[in-house]
């Protein structure tokens, strides 16, 4: 078993040095024998600019073959990588070099016009090599961090959960937690060499970047994109593309485009494997995925802390099980019945989890550590859920997202799921907002092109689908809601970005 991450890119080069290992969105290609070699480039540049074992070293890129090199480089080193989106802006990237005191700040300039501004901002200088082109900005005083005897243990990567706004809090990933992750995700997608996997997820997201371990475990190829198109990934379904994992907002833009242009479903031949993560799942949702794509659709749960996936379902087309599944790999699965916003009479509770896959700690932060942990090492999640009687887990929401309405536990996902069975809803998103003495229900949509729905006629379409409590005191119709790169809404942004039409009453 490997002890590095960068031992997985070695054992694909050694094995499979011929075969395509990437393929990114400007039509380069790279075999895994050259990404190695790109990675052992990538080193010696940092390696040139002072970094040493233990150091951190932050990765400011959208995706790219230069950003996979340097992080692979960073583990050669046995130095960890800080991986950041590059359309973080200035502000929130000064925090997190702040926090995270690397030795070095690698921007992928030539990549990303973003990662470029960052660069002439901080005086970045440029360097070339077998990884291509990209800035570098050797940074003096940093302390490194004690390197473990057991390289498995040694700290790999940090990524930031919630350090973009407020104070910073990074996930402190090892060579162990991220191979654990890879593994399992390669084993629950059935990963074969032959395959390839579209990557439009950010590798500066854990989705992301253990899903491209997971592809370097398996020794197959990716096709990789800096930035979610609908047109691209429809046209690139119709090519060579087998796998595609991704968060349910990818898949609705994909219907939405296929439909706007005449294509009701998926017709290529090769896709076999299709996954959604991130964000709950409703019945009517996944049966028109399904349609679609004419595959089944498989659902999974998981988080920074844990690796990515910690579960997920394998299940038949046309199954209506739309639980996000059981534990994957080794990880093991509980729920806290006396957490906050838990309904013990309804199974529902906090989801604790253990395993390989959970982090070491947070960064510089043994306070949040150790309320992030329970006695027996098991993770608190902050989600809550409920187990079927088959044993899989059903997401209810998290705790920070728990509305009480009149006394009512009200769970946004639930509402998500109604709102997202009307035609015109692409999207959904539910928050809570305070109001004297209770908390009201507001409700986001992202409309489909041509969509003329109303917020009243949204309302008659729950009026017999929830229960009065639940029932939205707005429903902001728009055409795209706040997200991550990830696709994922921001929830905090809601209000703040709707706050002029949320003062109109309806």
């Amino acid at each position: 078993m490997h002890n590095r991450v960068h031992g997985l890119l070695e054992a694909a080069a050694e094995t499979r040095p011929d075969a395509l290992a990437l393929a990114d969105q400007d039509g380069r290609r790279l075999s895994w024998l050259e990404m190695l070699e790109a990675a052992l480039a990538a080193a010696a540049q940092l390696k040139a600019a002072g970094v040493r074992a233990g150091d951190r070293v932050v990765l400011v890129f959208e995706n790219c073959a230069e950003a996979i090199a340097f992080f692979f480089g960073a583990s050669m080193l046995d130095a960890s990588a800080v991986a950041i989106n590059a359309r973080l802006t200035t502000a929130e990237l000064d925090r997190i070099i702040a926090h995270s005191d690397p030795s070095a700040i690698l921007f992928s300039a030539a990549s990303s016009e973003a990662a470029r501004a960052h660069a002439g901002h901080y005086g970045a200088k440029d360097v070339h090599g077998a990884f291509g082109a990209a800035a570098l900005m050797p940074r003096a005083g940093a302390s490194p961090e004690p390197v473990s005897e057991d390289g498995r243990e040694q700290l790999a990567l940090l990524l930031y959960t919630s350090g973009t706004t407020g104070t910073p809090k990074a996930a402190m990933l090892t060579h162990a937690n991220l191979i654990a992750g890879a593994a399992a995700s390669a084993e629950v997608r059935g990963i074969k060499n032959s395959d390839v996997t579209y990557l439009a997820l950010p590798l500066s997201h854990i989705f992301g970047l253990v899903t491209m371990l997971s592809v370097t475990f398996a020794q197959s190829a990716m096709r990789m994109e800096a930035q979610f198109s609908a047109e691209r990934l429809y046209n690139a379904l119709q090519e060579d593309v087998t796998l595609l994992p991704a968060v349910p907002q990818m898949h609705a833009h994909l219907f939405n485009y296929a439909r706007s242009h005449g294509k009701p479903r998926y017709d290529g031949h090769k896709l076999r494997f299709v996954s959604s993560g991130g964000a709950p799942l409703d019945p009517a949702w996944k049966r028109e995925a399904e349609a679609f794509y004419g595959l089944p659709l498989q659902n999974g749960y998981g988080l920074t802390e844990g690796a990515a996936g910690v579960c997920a379902t394998r299940n038949g087309i046309g199954d209506a099980d739309i639980s996000v599944g059981l534990a994957m790999g080794e990880c093991s699965l509980k729920l806290d019945l006396d957490a906050a916003g838990a309904t013990p009479e309804e199974g529902i509770g906090e989801i604790l989890v253990g395993g390989p896959q959970v982090m070491k700690g947070y960064f510089h932060d043994p306070e949040q550590t150790a309320a992030a942990f329970t006695e027996d090492g098991f993770f608190r999640t902050g989600d809550l859920g409920r187990f079927d009687d088959e044993g899989r887990l059903h997401i209810a929401g998290r705790t920070k997202e728990l509305i009480i309405r009149s006394g009512f536990n009200v769970y946004p996902v639930e509402i998500e799921a109604a709102l997202t069975e009307h035609p015109d809803v692409v999207v959904a998103s539910v928050v809570g907002r305070s109001v004297e003495g209770n908390e009201e229900v507001l409700a986001f949509v992202s409309a489909a092109t041509g969509s003329s729905v109303t917020e009243q006629e949204l309302k008659t379409f729950l009026h017999d689908r929830l229960a009065p409590y639940k029932r939205p005191a707005r429903i902001i119709v728009a055409k795209a809601l706040p997200a991550a790169p990830t696709g994922k809404i921001l929830k905090a942004k809601l209000i703040e970005t709707f706050a002029s039409e949320l003062d109109v009453v309806v």
